[in-house]
């Protein structure tokens, strides 16, 4: 009898993946010692670092304008981060005192990640960026290929340490068929990226160093488990079943429904009018979440009344006679914005972010507010618009008021520990709540979800989390309110139906996991969601809700 050898991480997007292992290739190295520059040659040497960031920065913004979803948000910021007047100064003042522009770019990064890291947090998340970003303007000022993921000419199992946004976005699903990291949690963009693109992904696996490139393996998903050099004819079936799962659920048309018929809206998450289109030509029955950010980020200056408009109508127009929910701007913290003063925080995470903004500059969401009016007017439609990070009932009240003056249905996110607690009293102003996950998951578990140590702790089958869905949930059911997800738990097929067992109604992904989701909630009864979402509600580990409520689903 074989004894077989696995690996175990944390579970991020389900499939099977199996293939040789790759691994990304190596990066730019620097000399140790980089000499003076002579004065003469230190105007120049600025000009190249400028060239060079301007050519890394459009690089990774072209990109972003191929992606869709998180992806481009995520692509979009980090375009921004490699022309951030922060660190580019400190770059320059090197350069001005006789450094050599890589050796400048590497110091000047260095600075940045270890001050991000002391924050922590939301920040912290920023240091895989900034060294993608190091290692990118390193290659470009020394002449060297744009460092990356390699291009297998046969399916392959991606094994890294972590990855960057622009790495992760740009993987080809038909050549990496799964994705292993030793780094990262279950909301970190590696994760949230991967699961846009349906690529199988597990994180926080310990040991991947040991694992040679060229090694096969077998990747679940679903469990966590990397078995290596498995059964190569067990493998080959258990990828069969995958690919017929997946294209079971990709026959699935909705709407949403379990099988005994109860009724529960599967929307997509968007952020432009080109992806709000593309949803709305699949499965979506609306929108659970159209990101606003993109807007704003890449400005040197606001977006007028008029240019907000003109986007937000853009998405309305995609679903005539639907719900669209749009959040308004979701800022600050690691997504700065270049026109509004950032306040130095000890902790951004828990800082001015979302609608805290607002508290210095109430005509930024008053303006913003004016141009979703403005395209519901144009479109026929009436928005539901909701505020993120939202703390106190007074918050809530005051942006409720804000936007009924404007004619139009006000919600708020539910991603503070505070705000799902008084989901009750915050539902006697607003008209409908939507779960971000992401953010309610670090939170609550107070544990920085880009940290592999604690990756448990921020996968979203916490019973913990899930304790506080259910009491929103329960209080929207009271008044007969909307109560949502549009968090990454709304892209598990098997937590989606333990959310729905919560109460849940409508669930909101990235486009392409709507048909998965929807397909594994058309399997299975109401009573059985609500079984499932007690078993999960009764573990003491994510690992133990995960197969408890599989149980009780019959899975």
């Amino acid at each position: 009898m074989t004894t077989r050898t696995v690996l175990v991480g944390t579970p991020v997007v389900p499939g099977i993946g199996y293939g040789s292992v790759v691994r990304p290739a190596p990066m730019p190295e620097l000399a140790a010692e980089c000499g003076i520059l002579p004065e003469s040659a230190r105007i120049d040497e600025a000009a190249r670092f400028h060239t060079a960031a301007t050519t890394v920065s459009d690089r990774i913004r072209l990109r972003a304008t191929h992606a869709s979803g998180a992806a481009a948000e995520v692509l979009t910021a980090t375009a921004s981060l490699v022309v951030d007047r922060g660190w580019n100064r400190d770059a320059m003042k090197l350069i001005d005192a006789g450094t050599p522009a890589p050796h400048a770019v590497d110091q000047a990064i260095e600075k940045f990640a270890v001050k991000f890291e002391r924050i922590g947090g939301l920040m912290a998340e920023r240091i895989t960026d900034l060294r993608d970003i190091r290692n990118r303007m390193v290659a470009e000022l020394q002449g060297l290929p744009e460092p990356g993921i390699p291009q297998p000419a046969t399916p392959s199992v991606l094994f890294a340490d972590d990855l960057a946004p622009a790495d992760t976005a740009g993987l080809d699903p038909r050549s990496i068929v799964a994705l292993v990291t030793e780094f990262g949690g279950p909301t970190s963009h590696t994760a949230i990226i991967a699961r846009q693109l349906g690529i199988p992904c597990v994180v926080a696996a310990a040991g991947l160093g040991a694992i040679e490139a060229g090694t096969t393996v077998l990747v679940n998903g679903e469990s966590g488990v990397i078995e290596i050099e498995p059964d190569a004819e067990l493998a080959t079936r258990a990828v069969t079943e995958d690919r017929i799962a997946r294209d079971v659920a990709s026959s699935w048309s909705g709407p949403g429904s379990t099988r005994d018929g109860y009724r529960v809206a599967i929307v997509a998450n968007v952020q432009d009018g080109e992806t709000a289109q593309a949803a709305g030509r699949g499965v979506a029955e609306g929108v659970g979440l159209f990101r606003t950010e993109l807007a704003f980020l890449d400005r040197d200056t606001e977006p007028t009344v008029a240019e907000q408009a003109a986007l937000y109508t853009d998405v309305l127009r995609a679903f005539p006679g639907k719900k669209v929910v749009i959040r308004t701007l979701d800022a600050g913290s690691d997504k700065p914005l270049k026109f509004v003063p950032s306040p130095v925080e000890a902790n951004p995470a828990l800082g001015v972010r979302g609608v805290r903004i607002a508290r210095d500059y109430p005509e930024l969401l008053d303006r913003q507010l004016d141009a979703i009016a403005e395209a519901g007017a144009r479109s026929g439609s009436t928005p539901w618009v909701m505020a993120p990070m939202i703390a106190t009932v007074e918050e809530a009240r005051d942006f409720a008021q804000k936007v009924r003056d404007r004619g139009m249905v006000p919600g708020v996110m539910i991603e503070v520990p505070a705000a799902a607690l008084l989901a009750g009293q915050i539902l006697h102003h607003v008209d409908f709540l939507s779960i971000g996950t992401n953010d309610l998951t670090q939170y609550t578990m107070a544990a920085d979800r880009m940290s592999a140590p604690l990756a448990d702790l921020t996968d979203p089958w916490q019973p913990a989390l899930l304790a506080l869905v259910s009491i929103a949930a329960r209080a929207g059911a009271g008044v007969g309110k909307a109560v949502g997800v549009c968090g990454e738990a709304a892209a598990d097929a098997r937590l989606a139906c333990v959310l729905v067992g919560l109460g849940v109604t409508s669930l909101s992904a990235a486009p392409n996991a709507l048909p998965r989701v929807g397909a594994q909630l058309a399997t299975v009864t109401l009573e059985q969601c609500q079984n499932a979402a007690a078993a999960a509600l009764a573990a003491s580990s994510p690992a133990e809700a995960r197969a408890g409520a599989g149980a009780a689903l019959g899975l």
